[in-house]
């Protein structure tokens, strides 16, 4: 596909079942995976005990949108990453029309960490997420199930899995029942915000 100032076709390329990442020399690119991880939007979404105690502390707040600038660069401040300068871009342009946002823990007035995804009917495409604070994140993958589970949205995808999503009850499905879960949740009008 090709990269262009119109969202529309990077839109279509999600619902299709790609995102978007740039290689070690920042060129973007389409990718898929023939197994994605999943976050529950069920009785099995689970999260550490651990975690439990520091959401009783009520020690975060929590925000859309605040700082969406601040979400997509704290994402993208790792020795490697692949969220390219081009690819923020990219995602404020997504965001300004209303695809992309920011589900932020704050700490006072500061930013404690967030989850950075794009909306697409249903289902919620979680591009990365970061924290400053210790939990910032965590925390913000719980209110952020909590808020998905309101709202209506059936699809949570991680894209890939990892450790630490496995920990919150992530599991993984093939591409061919992606794709059917993906048509699916694209077929409910659900609202973000």
């Amino acid at each position: 596909m090709e990269f262009t100032e119109n969202i529309d076709p990077i839109i279509q390329g999600y619902a299709q079942g790609y995102f978007l990442m740039a290689d070690e020399n920042d060129v973007l690119g389409w990718y898929s995976s023939r197994q994605r991880a999943l976050i529950p939007l069920d009785e099995r979404f689970r999260y550490p005990k651990s975690l439990k105690r520091v959401l009783n502390q009520n020690i975060f707040s929590v925000a859309i949108d605040r700082d969406f600038i601040g979400v997509c660069q704290g994402c993208a401040n790792r020795e490697t990453t692949w969220i390219a300068p081009e690819l923020i871009d990219i995602y404020y342009q997504l965001h300004l029309a209303g695809y992309a946002h920011s589900f932020e823990t704050w700490q006072g007035d500061e930013l404690a960490g967030g989850i950075l995804g794009i909306t697409i009917g249903g289902a919620f495409i979680g591009e990365s997420m970061f924290f400053r604070i210790p939990n910032g994140s965590k925390v913000a993958m719980v209110k952020l199930v909590g808020h998905l589970k309101a709202r209506g949205f059936t699809l949570f995808d991680a894209q890939l899995q990892n450790d630490h999503l496995a920990r919150f009850g992530s599991y993984l499905v093939s591409d061919q029942e992606y794709e059917k879960m993906l048509q699916e949740a694209l077929s409910h009008p659900c609202v973000f915000l």
